[in-house]
């Protein structure tokens, strides 16, 4: 038995608030209330401990693809995104071949009963060619129930969440669908009205991806998805903050109209992250990653991001100035909830899996946690 852990003089972000010279104690994998006999004390005075990360929208990093990698591909972007603090991730495909989705699926399901990732998100191929951003129109359809339903048995009761475009014909149908097995209907990649958009969030739509991006822009006249998506209380919004996919403003207005407890921070990564510039594949199409942007070769659009959450969480209090409470929020317990695994991860609360992330003062990333094991060790360096 590993003995037990105390991480002791940190400013500690609880689910009650923050706790200055707090600590947590780990015994074997998870988060303890008391210190049973002998145990380490890991002196991180001047630091920051908070809940592991969770991502719910990832296509990849450290050169491995969640849309069309093997196995081993997964797992290295999975052990790439857990270096920065992702302790949870589910991994997210993009449009392709629905056959090919079917058989990745089957792959991403393996992975996901091994505990490597908490699932399977399908962004595409029911999506809008209007807003179809990095994916090939030539693979976009409308909405069946029945393709919807083969991905979610493909997915061997590991699918998380689906994006549609839930003003295409069959879109509400495959809402309603989605919500009665279990699965997440997330609006994006969408043209809708605010009038069709609050049609899909009652039919049980309840995530905005990546709000602001691939959607028409708030118009005066013309309100659009962006209000709809902000201003019903049943709806979680996705939020990209790398400082490439929203302005800072724009990210401020989702938390004052949203709320901290309805944003998720997300990275959208794709295989770049943690690996660097030079040409990759996201599903079937070549991005030039230059500076860390990426971008379609052909035509130049977004396409995802180099994102990785703890610079996420660092931009957020340092460039956006949002209380630590509320990033924790954003990047840990909503998204735990969300995914309906709030009883064992997103918080830092006795009976939990030790799932945590240490920071220096400047917001910098020292040391990860996963499930009582150092992912990196703030002991180390």
């Amino acid at each position: 038995m590993a003995p037990t852990k105390v991480l002791a003089g940190a400013r500690v972000v609880l689910p009650t608030g923050t706790v200055d010279d707090g600590r947590v104690i780990v015994d074997g994998t998870r988060i303890a209330d008391t210190t049973p006999g002998q145990a380490d004390v890991v002196d991180v005075s001047g630091h920051w401990v908070v809940p592991g990360f969770v991502d719910i929208h990832n296509h990849g990093g450290g050169g491995g693809s969640f849309a069309g990698g093997t196995a081993e591909d997964v797992l290295q972007g999975v052990r790439t995104h857990r270096r920065h603090g992702t302790t949870t991730l589910v991994a997210s495909a993009v449009t392709g071949d629905l056959d090919f989705l079917a058989r990745h699926a089957g792959m991403l399901a393996e992975l996901a009963q091994q505990g490597e990732i908490a699932g399977i998100h399908f962004e595409g191929p029911f999506i809008s060619p209007c807003r179809k951003g990095a994916h090939n129109e030539d693979l976009l359809r409308d909405p069946d129930p029945a393709e919807v339903r083969k991905l979610i048995d493909a997915a061997h009761g590991h699918a998380r969440m689906m994006t549609l475009a839930t003003e295409l014909p069959g879109g509400l149908d495959s809402v309603r669908l989605l919500a009665e097995h279990g699965v997440i209907a997330a609006v994006g990649h969408t043209d809708a009205t605010y009038e069709q958009t609050l049609l899909a969030i009652d039919a049980g739509a309840t995530v905005a991806t990546h709000l602001f991006n691939a959607m028409p822009p708030l118009g005066h006249r013309a309100p659009g998805p962006i209000t709809a998506l902000l201003e019903d209380e049943r709806v979680t919004v996705e939020l990209i903050n790398d400082g490439t996919h929203l302005h800072p403003a724009a990210l401020r207005l989702a938390f004052h109209h949203a709320g901290a407890a309805r944003v998720a921070f997300i990275t959208d990564a794709m295989d770049a992250a943690g690996f660097g510039d030079g040409r990759y594949m996201l599903g079937p199409m070549e991005v030039e990653v230059a500076d860390g942007v990426a971008r379609l070769v052909e035509g130049g659009s977004i396409a995802g991001s180099t994102l990785t959450l703890d610079r996420a969480f660092k931009r957020a209090v340092t460039v956006d100035g949002l209380p630590v409470e509320d990033v924790v929020a954003a990047i840990s317990t909503n998204p735990a909830r969300l995914l309906g695994l709030d009883g064992r991860i997103g918080s830092l609360e006795p009976g939990k899996d030790a799932d945590l992330v240490v920071l220096d003062a400047a917001f910098d990333l020292v040391g990860v946690m996963r499930r009582g094991e150092w992912v990196v060790d703030p002991q180390l360096g």
